[in-house]
């Protein structure tokens, strides 16, 4: 292809690419890339084309390159824009294909954003979601199991019993030393259940308090003498001032 023919492309394209082409030699030039529909609040992603035309196009792709100019884009994602815009220039073999690679990555550059913006909306659902779940989590407690209770019972009584030793420590320093020696003796007497507990036979030991000496008294003597005394009664003779 003769210089002439590139130089007629190069003219259309500055006409449509006004601000965005910079012509760089006879055989190169550079357009700005950026994409075709941008909502508001979305990011900014622009690219810099470079386009090198051999001396057999357009029967022969041109060499192409891209770098970013605003936003960050990583090299696989480079990659797969070239490889796109390849694919549509290998298509046009024969025409002029520069003005439909371009037209093809501002809308790849738009795809790319919104694809962007909807896995960062899916993470922070993702991460809502997940919050959520661990509140309800927390809220909700932990189901009691055999296992899991005997281990808060074990934790209980270990933090009761702490908890009652510090209150008794604290009470003994609040003593004076008479009174921690009385409250210590008392401490230590048994009460009547902890005697009954270490003397199963306490409950038969009241016969041994009985004092030596003492007499026991017969109930059945007591009532057969107090039978005689009533029939002695009936037997007196009775008189009356009208005998």
């Amino acid at each position: 292809m003769s210089s002439d023919v590139i130089l007629e492309e190069f003219e259309v394209l500055e006409s449509i690419y006004a601000d965005e082409l910079i012509k760089l030699s006879e055989k190169e030039i550079r357009i700005d890339i950026r994409p075709d529909d941008v909502e508001d609040g979305e990011e900014s992603l622009d690219l810099s084309l470079t386009v090198y035309y051999t001396d057999d196009y357009p029967d022969e792709l041109p060499r192409l390159s891209l770098e970013p100019l605003e936003g960050e884009v990583d090299e696989e994602e480079i990659s797969g824009l070239l490889d796109g815009a390849q694919a549509v220039g290998q298509e046009n073999i024969g025409m002029a294909m520069t003005f439909t690679i371009v037209s093809h990555l501002r809308e790849q550059l738009s795809t790319l954003i919104r694809t962007r913006s909807k896995r960062r909306q899916k993470e922070a659902h993702e991460l809502e979601r997940k919050a959520l779940e661990e509140e309800e989590a927390r809220t909700r407690g932990t189901p009691v199991t055999v296992q899991s209770f005997n281990e808060w019972k074990t934790r209980f009584d270990r933090e009761a019993y702490l908890r009652k030793t510090r209150d008794e420590e604290d009470r003994l320093k609040a003593m004076s030393a008479k009174e921690r020696d009385e409250y210590k003796k008392m401490a230590v007497r048994l009460t009547g259940r902890q005697l009954f507990e270490r003397d199963k036979d306490l409950a038969a030991s009241d016969a041994s308090l009985l004092e030596d000496g003492t007499v026991s008294v017969d109930v059945s003597q007591y009532d057969r003498i107090a039978t005689e005394d009533d029939d002695d009664d009936e037997d007196r003779l009775e008189f009356s001032d009208s005998d």
